[in-house]
C-alpha cells in the first residue's frame, strides 16, 4: 500500500514561494517609497512642499520651452491688444515647421535693429515678398494683390501714411502694428541697417490670446486678409529690399507717425517692480 502523501487540488493551487503571498512591496518599490520619505523628511511642510516644488518646476519648463506670457505696454496693436493686457506666446509655433506666415501677430527680439526689448508686430510680408504702400485706394499691396486689413486696424487709420516700396529678403519679415499711426515698425526703420525687416531667427514666438484681464481674455482671431495673396517670386527682383520713400531716398518719409510712447513688450513677471520692464 502506498501510504505517501498524494498532491491535492489544494496542494496544487498553493504559491510556489510563499513569501510572493505576503503583500510586502518588490525592492524596486521600497526604493522609490524610501526616496520619496527621504525627501519629505527634510523638506519642511513634507509632502506639500515637494508637490509645489514639482510644480513650480513643471511651470518654469512650460514657460522656457512651450508658452510665455507678454504684457503690452503701448497702443501700437489696437484695436485687438491694448495697453495692460497680457498675452500668451505660443515659443513651439515655428520650431517644427514653416515660420511665421502672414498676418501673424508674433513677438520678436529687437535688440541691434530695433531696440534693447521684444516688440509685437503683425507680418505683413514675409521672404520674398513684394510689399508696396499703397494702391490707388491706399491699400497695401503684397506680391501685386491689394489687401483689406480693416478688420483689423485700429478705427480711422489708414494702413499708411508712409510710402514705400520694399523687397523682404530671404529669412526676414516685414512687420507692422494694428495702430498705424501710433506704432513704429518697419517702416520707420527702411534706411536702416537690416531695412527694418526682422530675422525670422529672432521670433520668439507666435501671440495665441488675450489671458488677462479676464474680462478681455480669448484667442486672437487669424487674419484672412492676407489669404488670397500669391507667393513671392524673390528672383524677380534679387538682392535685398528696395526701398521708394515719399520724402525722398533715405526711404524714410518726413513724420512717418508717432512714434510709439513704449516701444517694447515686457515679459508678465510677478516680481519685476510695478511700472518696469523696457522702454
Amino acid at each position: 500500500m502506498d501510504t505517501e502523501a498524494q498532491p491535492t487540488e489544494r496542494d496544487r493551487s498553493l504559491p510556489l514561494d510563499p513569501e510572493d503571498s505576503s503583500g510586502a512591496p518588490g525592492p524596486e518599490g521600497r526604493s522609490r517609497s524610501a526616496l520619496v520619505s527621504r525627501l519629505t523628511d527634510r523638506l519642511p511642510g513634507g509632502r506639500i512642499t515637494l508637490t509645489l516644488l514639482l510644480c513650480l518646476l513643471f511651470l518654469l519648463a512650460v514657460n522656457t520651452f512651450v508658452a510665455r506670457p507678454f504684457e503690452i505696454p503701448s497702443g501700437s496693436m489696437e484695436k485687438g491688444l491694448t495697453v495692460g493686457d497680457r498675452v500668451l506666446v505660443n515659443k513651439l509655433a515655428y520650431r517644427f515647421g514653416d515660420g511665421p506666415d502672414r498676418g501673424d501677430v508674433i513677438v520678436f527680439d529687437g535688440a541691434g535693429y530695433f531696440g534693447d526689448a521684444d516688440y509685437i508686430k503683425r507680418v505683413v510680408g514675409v521672404g520674398g515678398d513684394h510689399v508696396v504702400c499703397c494702391d490707388a485706394e491706399g491699400r497695401i499691396r503684397v506680391n501685386g494683390r491689394s489687401v483689406d486689413e480693416s478688420g483689423f486696424l485700429f478705427p480711422g487709420d489708414s494702413p499708411s501714411t508712409v510710402r514705400f516700396d520694399v523687397v523682404v529678403p530671404e529669412g526676414r519679415l516685414f512687420v507692422l502694428g494694428d495702430h498705424r499711426s501710433n506704432s513704429s515698425d518697419s517702416r520707420d526703420r527702411l534706411g536702416s541697417p537690416g531695412g527694418g525687416m526682422v530675422p525670422v531667427e529672432d521670433v520668439i514666438g507666435r501671440a495665441e490670446g488675450v489671458v488677462w484681464p479676464f474680462g478681455r481674455a480669448g484667442l486672437l482671431e487669424p487674419a484672412d486678409a492676407y489669404a488670397g495673396v500669391p507667393a513671392g517670386e524673390a528672383s524677380a527682383r534679387p538682392g535685398a529690399a528696395g526701398v521708394a520713400g515719399a520724402a525722398g531716398g533715405s526711404g524714410r518719409a518726413s513724420g512717418a507717425g508717432v512714434a510709439e510712447a513704449s516701444a517694447g513688450v515686457r515679459e508678465a513677471d510677478a516680481a519685476a517692480p510695478a511700472g518696469g520692464g523696457h522702454g
